[in-house]
């Protein structure tokens, strides 16, 4: 419990991941004791193949690094956007090296690296610098979340199985798309109450399953013995149509260490026959027939293929969010508060970039509030819920809408959206005090809120669509006149 003159301490965070050590270390800036992080991973840095994917940690996701002071390390341990190549690699073994456009002068240099190394880097700066105010705890998990009256009472279950009670006066959950905490606080709601609900906005990339090879490092391209692959450079391997299957890629995103396993992303609709194999045998020959420009038995484990059939891999979730970010138990002296971050609040397909991002902008956006309100969080829960929500259903907006044909589902919508993107650019370029530019490239401008960019594309929607039908009415016009 807290009062107001109480001090800011005995926090649980429930979720290890980059939002919740985020938290914790800029509580710990602050001032705050008696932190504790439950997550339930072995270490910080361990390694789960279905997790292996590499965040950009763009402008947005840096404002709470460049105020811990921690964007130097991420920049010394990741590959610059600046810096980014991709390699196309054909069926035919034909290669084609591309440079990425730096297109919006208001973006930000962005940072790819592996998961894993993100979390390592925020959990080492809790080792160098917060031991005595931050303690994580590994292989642990919350299993119940009780409060009787304005009390909390956390329950969590260790790696051996041992029950442990908190009593914390501040809980945050940073527990994902499926988190124990906004789970309990829609169990807490009346009946007419629905703000820990989820609201649901399908995409079409909603539901597409995807999986992730891990390759060594330094992958052979070919046969040849010194034609071997780049840590730092992106790859785009091209598949061909087997058995009357949707042809396959494999993506893979640069990194900057050279002993790091490369992985390779697979994204399909969840009823392609490569989820069906139940064989070592049939994966491999299956692999092997839709990429003969690789070796794929050399560069591809028996374990790993093994690994590969008996994974379930994952499904990109429908873009979601609720409306209710905090809670707050009060009595006559007393409180405790309970605050949602991350994918616990909204969670969405990786078609923008901005899972990870927006999570640590909720960080970012949440310090800023605990700055007015001088760490009181009866004012700053609340002043943070209404300064950050409308954000939140702008961003599911965004994620719903902005980039979703980009895995190549639908060939006709994929060239559909290109068409579109190239004629928004354009109207921005000749008339950019009318039309706004493509809402894909105004995200990378960390400088506008997701709701900025929201209003701004949906106003430029609104012109087009009234320039168009002017466009048409004054083709018709002139039509008929000729005609006439």
């Amino acid at each position: 419990m807290l009062t107001n003159k109480s001090g800011c301490r005995n926090v649980v965070i429930v979720g290890g991941g980059p939002s919740g050590l985020a938290i914790a270390l800029m509580l710990a800036k602050r001032g705050w004791t008696e932190i504790t992080v439950l997550e339930k991973r072995k270490t910080a840095d361990y390694y789960e193949p279905d997790k292996a994917f590499n965040y950009q940690i763009d402008g947005r996701g840096q404002k709470i690094l460049d105020w811990l002071g921690l964007t130097p390390n991420l920049a010394g341990m990741s590959v610059s956007s600046q810096e980014f190549y991709l390699t196309v690699i054909q069926l035919n073994g034909k290669r084609k090296t591309i440079k990425l456009p730096f297109i919006n002068p208001n973006r930000k240099t962005a940072y790819w690296l592996p998961r894993r190394a993100f979390v390592s880097l925020l959990y080492e700066e809790i080792e160098r610098n917060c031991q005595q105010q931050i303690t994580v705890l590994f292989e642990t998990k919350c299993i119940e979340l009780n409060h009787k009256q304005e009390q909390l009472e956390v329950i969590v279950e260790s790696r051996n199985g041992k029950l442990r009670s908190f009593t914390p006066a501040f809980v945050v959950g940073c527990d994902g798309l499926n988190s124990i905490v906004r789970q309990t606080l829609h169990d807490w709601e009346k009946p007419d109450n629905h703000r820990f609900e989820m609201q649901y906005f399908p995409s079409p990339s909603s539901g597409l399953r995807y999986q992730v090879l891990t390759l060594p490092p330094q992958f052979p391209l070919s046969n040849q013995l010194d034609d071997q692959s780049v840590c730092t450079m992106a790859y785009a391997i091209r598949g061909k149509a087997v058995e009357g299957q949707k042809k396959i890629s494999l993506g893979l995103l640069p990194m900057k260490n050279p002993d790091e396993p490369r992985t390779a992303n697979i994204i399909t609709y969840p009823n392609h026959k490569i989820w069906t194999f139940k064989t070592n045998e049939e994966l491999y020959r299956f692999l092997e027939q839709s990429f003969p420009q690789l070796s794929i038995r050399d560069i591809i484990s028996e374990s790993e293929i093994t690994r590969f059939v008996n994974s379930q891999g994952g499904v990109f979730p429908v873009p979601q969010f609720c409306s209710g970010l905090h809670f707050l138990l009060k009595s006559d002296q007393t409180f405790s508060a309970i605050l949602l971050l991350g994918d616990a609040v909204h969670c969405f397909p990786p078609d923008i970039g901005q899972g990870v991002n927006s999570a640590l902008e909720d960080v970012y956006i949440l310090q800023q509030v605990l700055e007015e309100t001088q760490d009181d969080l009866l004012l700053a829960l609340p002043l943070y819920e209404a300064r950050r929500s409308g954000d939140i259903e702008a961003l599911i907006h965004l994620a719903q809408t902005t980039f979703p044909w980009q895995y190549n589902q639908n060939w006709f919508r994929r060239k559909l959206w290109d068409i579109n993107f190239l004629i928004g650019l354009l109207l921005n370029r000749f008339l950019p005090f009318f039309f706004s530019p493509p809402a894909f490239l105004m995200i990378q401008d960390y400088q506008l809120s997701y709701q900025e960019i929201w209003h701004q594309n949906q106003r430029t929607n609104q012109r087009l669509f009234i320039f168009s039908v002017t466009l048409l009415g004054i083709l018709f016009v002139l039509g008929f006149s000729f005609n006439v």
